[in-house]
């Protein structure tokens, strides 16, 4: 059963890269749902989908535990208390449902796994030669879905401007771009807090991400010799120290 588990989540076989790629999209499905029940009123069915993927969290926490070298820090990492915080809300739904929403985090960690990323160069031309720019996207993405989540959770109780996930949106969009219309706003010290975190945080993310999209085209090559890790895609020569370099590109392999 270990060697099983191991191959599903660690090995780059054929059978774990399906399973692993199913999982990214298991995760993406579940935001999506979580979001949209934030349009409706909570009933049975909606409360037993809950307990449903909450049993299926549960057991993808467990049999990464299972498999880890290091299982206490597997279960201390933040990742290991963001899933626990999440199989928690989804199994009791009536005492932590509004904290479903940190199930994102293991979507950045899948993204940000060095296994995943060199599939995802192997698998798909357009993320290999955008590399930069996705990962910055979807950083800004990631960094917006958590707002308006935390937006929605700490204020649709109290604040009566704010009642679904679109409001909570559109005030994270509005405060992001500094446009501030005004007809949203956040209620006591935490709220308004939370904006201030929000412009800080989200501009920066902004401008790094039109920094990759203005700058020159690069190549990831870290260099042997003085470790400059961005070049130009026909370079053979390293600029900085001027090693030899093989960078891969279609015709090599």
């Amino acid at each position: 059963m270990r060697r099983f588990l191991t191959e599903l989540y660690e090995r780059n076989t054929r059978r774990g890269v399906r399973f692993r790629y199913g999982l990214l999209a298991f995760d993406l499905v579940t935001i999506a749902f979580i979001v949209a029940t934030s349009f409706v009123t909570r009933g049975i069915e909606t409360e037993a989908l809950d307990v449903v993927i909450g049993v299926i969290y549960l057991a993808d926490v467990s049999a990464r535990v299972y498999i880890s070298r290091h299982r206490v820090r597997e279960l201390l990492h933040p990742y290991g208390i963001a899933d626990l915080v999440v199989v928690f809300s989804l199994l009791a739904p009536l005492v932590g449902e509004g904290f479903a929403f940190l199930r994102v985090a293991r979507i950045f960690r899948v993204l940000r796994s060095y296994e995943t990323l060199r599939r995802l160069r192997q698998d798909f031309r357009f993320f290999h030669d955008n590399e930069q720019t996705i990962i910055a996207a979807t950083n800004l993405a990631l960094f917006i879905y958590l707002m308006t989540a935390l937006v929605y959770e700490t204020q649709h109780r109290t604040n009566p401007d704010i009642n679904n996930y679109v409001d909570a949106l559109y005030f994270t969009v509005t405060t992001l771009t500094t446009t501030g219309y005004g007809d949203i706003l956040m209620r006591g010290t935490t709220g308004r807090l939370m904006a201030v975190i929000i412009m800080i945080c989200g501009i920066s993310l902004f401008i790094r991400l039109v920094q990759v999209l203005l700058r020159p085209v690069k190549v990831e090559h870290k260099c042997p010799a003085c470790g400059l890790k961005r070049h130009d895609p026909d370079a053979v020569h390293c600029k900085a120290c001027g090693l030899l370099l093989h960078i891969e590109d279609e015709g090599r392999d």
